[in-house]
C-alpha cells in the first residue's frame, strides 16, 4: 500500500468521471426548478383556455432553485413590502364556477378520476326468483346488474391556482398569506382534485345534494405529490371556521388527529402545519412519550380496549413505537412531563395514542369526543395488519358522529378499501347514525411509481457483486456506461438493520477526502436513538450527508427534495414498497430522479414483481423501446410470482439474507473470512487454555490436610 498516495488524497484534485461537484446541477432534481404537475394531457377535441394563469405563474417571482452544494447563505427575513403584496393579492373576488364539461376536460388532462365508493341500496329493490332462462338471456341480466352496480363517477370543481382557495373557497387570510410567503402558487394534481372537496363539498359538487356533508375521503396519489398540503389545509380551515362561529377562540379542544406509522413522518407533518399556522392561534403538536391530553373518560369496555399492541419488530417496516425508552431526554421528559398539552391538532404514531388512550384505572377508556377529522397518512399500512389493531382502536376511540376520516396514500389496495368501508358502516352503526358516503380520487394510475422518475434493474449476480455495483456509482470512471448516473445525495435501501450497519461500514471511506471521507455517509434505523436519528435527518436535509443508507423506515411520506436518486441494495418486498422507494426521488414534479434496484440469482424468483412496476410506470411515461427500465425480454423471461412467494417476501424478505454468508456484506472472499474466523478461533482456544492452566496450578498449589 502506498502510504504518500493516501496522505496526497486530501489535495489531489478528482477526475473527471468522479461526480462531487456541482456539474449539471440544473439536469438533476437537486437543482432542477420544480414543476409541480405531474400529468396535463391535451384532450382531443377540447382546446383549454389557461392562459391567465399561465400569465399569472409567469408574473409571480420565480422559485429559488436547489443547489446542494452551493455556498451556505444566511437567510433574510420578509420585507414588509413583500407582506403588502401578498395582501393585495390575495383580494377577495366574486365566485366563479366551471361547467361541468370544463371540470370533466380539466380532471381528464390532469388524469384525476372520482369515484363514489359507498352507496346505500335501494329498498325497493328485490331480488327476482330464479327461473329457468337460456344463456343469452342470463348474460343479458348480468351485463344490466353489473352497469346498475358500476360506481358512479364524480366530477367536481377543480383547483386552478392557490389564489382561488382565498377568493372562491374563503379560507382564512393567514393562511392563505403563509401558502404565499411559501411559494405555492401552482397545486398539483391531488391539491388540484381534493382541495375543493374537502373545503366546500356544497360548492365542489353543486349537483350532488347527498354529497354535501363532509363526506369521507380516500385519495391514492403519486409520491412527492403534495399530499401534506391537501390534508392539513382543510383541517386547519375547518377548526378555525368552527372557532369563528362559535366565539370560543381560547378554547383548547383536541379536533383533529392526524396518525402516521412512523416518527419521522409525524414531526415532518407537524413541522409543515407549523408553517401554516404561523399568525394563527392555533396549535400542532407531534405526539411525545410522557405527554398528557385533555380527554374524556368513559366507563365500560370498548372495542378499543382490545386493540392489540404487539408489532413485529423485527419487520422492515419498524415501528417507531415498539421502541424501548432508551433516550435519555425521552426518558427526562416522561418523568417530569406533570402539565397537561392542549393541541388543537395532533400527529402521531398509532402505538403511542393508542397506549395513552389505553392509560388510566382499570374499567375506563379515554375517548377522543372532540375530534372531527381523522387523518390517515400512509394509510394502507396503517390498516395493514401490522398497524391495524392499533389504527382501529384509534378509530373508534373517535365517538364524534360528525367526524370526517380521510386516507392517504401512494398505494392502496382493494382489500384496504374494503376494510375502511366496513369499518365506516360498522361504527355509524354503533354510533346509531347513518354513515357519510365514501369518495376515492386516483391520481394516474394505481400502484405505479411517479413517471419523472427513470427506473433501472441491474443484475448484479452475487453478493459481492451488488457491493461492487454500488460502489461503481459512488466512483464511476468516465467512460463507464454500465451503471445508470447517480449523483449525490441519493438514498439506499437495505433489508434489515444488521446489513445496513455493515454496509455502512464497508462504504464509510470509499468517499475522497476532498469531498468529506466518512462523515459524508451515514446509516439511519430504528436501532439508534431518537436525537441520533434527528441528527442524521438533519445532516441530510442540509446537505451534509451525501450518501445515506437506510432501511424501509423511511421509504414512505418523508420528503427530501434534493434527493437525486434512490439505490434498493436489497429488492423490495413488495410492488407498493418498490413504488415508496422510488417516491423518494423526483418530488414535487422534478425531472432527472433515478431509481436502481439491484438483483442477484436469489431474487429472480422475485423480481418480477419490481418489473412489472417499472413497465407500467414507464408505459404511464410514455417511455418505450430503449427508454424502459425493463426490456420485453428480460420481463418474459423473469418467472412469474407466486400468491405465496408474495407473501413470504413482504412479511421476510429474501430469507437468504437473514441468516449465514448471504446476508454477510463485505468485500473480504470466502477464504479471508476463513482464515479470520479460524484465526479468532485459535486465540480463543489459547485463551482458554491459558485459563484452564491456571486453574489445574492453583489446585495443586492448594494444601489438602494432614494426609498430604
Amino acid at each position: 500500500m502506498d502510504i504518500l498516495k493516501i496522505l496526497s488524497r486530501g489535495t489531489q484534485k478528482t477526475s473527471k468521471g468522479v461526480p462531487w461537484g456541482p456539474r449539471n446541477a440544473s439536469k438533476l432534481p437537486s437543482g432542477s426548478k420544480p414543476n409541480p404537475q405531474l400529468y396535463n394531457d391535451e384532450v382531443r377535441g377540447h382546446k383549454r383556455k389557461r392562459q391567465h394563469h399561465n400569465e399569472a405563474a409567469a408574473a409571480q417571482p420565480e422559485l429559488p432553485e436547489i443547489d446542494f452544494f452551493a455556498p451556505k447563505e444566511t437567510p433574510t427575513k420578509t420585507s414588509p413590502s413583500a407582506t403588502e403584496q401578498v395582501q393585495e393579492t390575495l383580494s377577495d373576488a366574486p365566485v366563479k364556477l366551471l361547467s361541468e364539461d370544463e371540470c370533466r376536460q380539466i380532471l381528464r388532462s390532469h388524469r384525476l378520476k372520482f369515484t363514489l365508493l359507498s352507496k346505500r341500496e335501494d329498498p325497493a329493490r328485490v331480488k327476482k326468483s330464479k327461473k329457468k332462462k337460456s344463456k343469452k338471456a342470463n348474460q343479458e341480466e348480468e351485463t344490466a346488474e353489473k352497469k346498475k352496480d358500476d360506481k358512479p363517477q364524480l366530477t367536481p370543481q377543480p383547483l386552478e391556482s392557490f389564489a382561488d382557495l382565498r377568493t372562491t373557497y374563503k379560507i382564512p387570510r393567514t393562511v392563505s398569506e403563509n401558502l404565499h410567503k411559501q411559494g405555492y402558487r401552482v397545486p398539483t394534481e391531488v391539491q388540484l382534485g381534493s382541495l375543493p372537496l374537502l373545503l366546500r363539498p356544497d360548492l365542489a359538487l353543486a349537483g350532488e345534494p347527498d354529497l354535501h356533508q363532509d363526506p369521507d375521503f380516500l385519495v391514492v396519489a403519486p409520491t412527492g405529490s403534495g399530499k401534506t398540503i391537501s390534508f392539513l389545509i382543510p383541517a386547519i380551515n375547518r377548526l378555525m371556521r368552527a372557532r369563528e362561529s362559535s366565539g370560543e377562540e381560547s378554547s383548547r379542544e383536541l379536533e383533529a388527529v392526524i396518525v402516521a406509522p412512523t416518527r419521522e413522518l409525524a414531526h415532518q407533518i407537524a413541522n409543515e402545519g407549523k408553517k401554516l399556522l404561523e399568525g394563527t392561534d392555533l396549535r400542532i403538536m407531534s405526539m411525545k412519550k410522557g405527554m398528557r391530553l385533555a380527554l374524556e373518560e368513559r366507563s365500560g369496555d370498548t372495542e378499543a380496549d382490545d386493540a392489540g399492541s404487539s408489532s413485529d419488530a423485527g419487520s422492515e417496516h419498524e415501528s417507531d413505537d415498539d421502541e424501548s425508552a432508551s433516550d435519555e431526554e425521552d426518558a427526562k421528559e416522561s418523568k417530569g412531563s406533570k402539565n397537561v398539552s392542549r393541541p388543537d391538532i395532533l400527529v402521531t404514531t398509532p402505538m403511542m395514542l393508542l397506549n395513552y388512550l389505553k392509560s388510566g384505572p382499570a374499567g375506563t377508556q379515554k375517548v377522543l369526543s372532540q375530534v372531527r377529522d381523522l387523518i390517515l397518512d400512509e394509510a394502507d399500512v396503517l390498516l395493514d395488519p401490522l398497524f391495524r389493531e392499533q389504527t382501529l382502536g384509534i378509530w373508534t376511540a373517535c365517538v364524534n358522529p360528525n367526524m370526517r376520516i380521510s386516507f392517504w396514500s401512494a398505494t392502496m389496495g382493494s382489500n384496504i378499501e374494503s376494510l375502511a368501508m366496513e369499518h365506516i358502516e360498522s361504527r355509524a352503526k354503533s354510533l346509531g347514525i347513518t354513515p357519510k358516503p365514501l369518495v376515492r380520487l386516483v391520481v394516474g394510475l394505481k400502484d405505479t411509481a411517479v413517471p419523472n422518475v427513470t427506473h433501472r434493474l441491474v443484475y448484479a449476480g452475487s453478493e459481492p457483486g451488488k457491493l461492487l455495483a454500488l460502489r461503481q456509482i459512488l466512483r464511476p470512471t468516465t467512460r463507464d456506461e454500465s451503471m445508470p448516473p447517480v449523483r449525490p445525495p441519493f438514498i439506499v435501501f437495505t433489508q434489515t438493520i444488521e446489513r445496513a450497519t455493515a454496509l455502512h461500514e464497508e462504504l464509510k471511506y470509499d468517499i475522497p477526502l476532498e469531498a468529506g471521507g466518512s462523515s459524508r455517509i451515514a446509516a439511519l434505523h430504528s436501532g439508534l436513538g431518537d436525537s441520533a436519528r434527528a441528527a442524521i435527518m438533519r445532516q441530510f436535509r442540509a446537505a451534509e450527508i451525501w450518501v445515506l443508507i437506510t432501511t424501509d423506515l423511511l421509504a414512505r411520506g418523508v420528503d427530501f427534495a434534493g434527493v437525486n436518486g434512490v439505490v434498493n441494495y436489497d429488492v423490495p418486498g413488495s410492488s407498493a414498497a418498490y413504488v415508496h422507494r422510488a417516491g423518494r426521488t423526483g418530488r414535487a414534479g422534478r425531472e432527472g430522479g433515478v431509481s436502481v434496484t439491484f438483483y442477484t440469482k436469489e431474487d429472480i424468483p422475485f423480481i418480477k414483481t419490481v418489473a412489472n412496476v417499472i413497465v407500467s410506470s414507464d408505459k404511464q411515461a410514455g417511455r418505450t423501446g430503449e427508454q424502459a427500465g425493463v426490456p420485453q425480454w428480460l420481463l418474459d423471461a423473469l418467472p412469474n410470482v407466486g400468491k405465496a412467494d408474495r407473501k413470504m417476501l413482504k412479511e421476510r424478505g429474501v430469507e437468504a439474507r437473514r441468516s449465514g454468508s448471504k446476508a454477510k456484506i463485505t468485500s473480504k472472499s470466502g477464504y479471508e473470512r476463513r482464515k479470520e474466523h479460524n484465526r479468532q478461533g485459535a486465540i480463543e482456544n489459547n485463551k482458554k487454555r491459558k485459563v484452564e492452566a491456571i486453574q489445574v496450578s492453583e489446585d495443586e498449589d492448594e494444601w489438602g490436610g494432614l494426609d498430604d
